[in-house]
């Protein structure tokens, strides 16, 4: 299959930081492959994903539903795909909605995306900032995962092209 682009640039970046399988006893995500997890693909057979499998069900689960190929910002694109990968869809939508100040819907539909590209240039500095608040109080919330935490704060620095 042929991805657009601006897919195939932020999918190399995902998969770097999901990496391959892992199976933490702390993940409430359980098995996980290419950061696709058991929890949500209970049919899956997450030890012998293939990284073309993987690539496919980021474009049609997450890539496609978001609409990110309608926001102008290619580093609010990969920001906001990386947390929808990580945190989940809906999750990183509200976010980047409450970010921009419209309805936290979980829906990315015409106003949010007029929101997104009409913002000023502060927009994704204040998102990784929302992030990794985002984490610390899933920590402070969920102490088990407290494991993760220095992780997700290096990967909100560290997803750039």
């Amino acid at each position: 299959m042929t991805y657009p682009d601006i897919f195939d640039r932020c999918i190399k970046v995902v998969l770097k930081n999901e990496g391959g399988y892992v199976n933490h006893p702390s993940d409430p995500g359980g098995e996980t492959n290419f950061g696709i997890a058991k929890k949500f693909y209970p049919d899956l057979d997450i030890k012998n994903l293939t990284k073309e499998k993987a690539i496919e069900i980021y474009y049609k689960d997450y890539w496609t539903p978001m609409n990110l190929e309608l926001i102008a910002d290619a580093d609010i694109i990969l920001q906001l795909f990386d947390f929808g990968v990580n945190a989940g869809r809906k999750m990183a939508t509200r976010l980047i909605q409450r970010v921009v100040g419209v309805d936290d819907d979980g829906i990315i539909g015409d106003e949010t995306l007029a929101a997104i590209n009409n913002y000023d240039e502060s927009l994704l500095d204040k998102f990784k900032r929302r992030r990794k608040m985002f984490y610390m109080n899933l920590a402070s919330k969920k102490p088990q995962l407290e494991v993760f935490l220095r992780g997700w704060i290096r990967r909100v620095d560290n997803t750039k092209f």
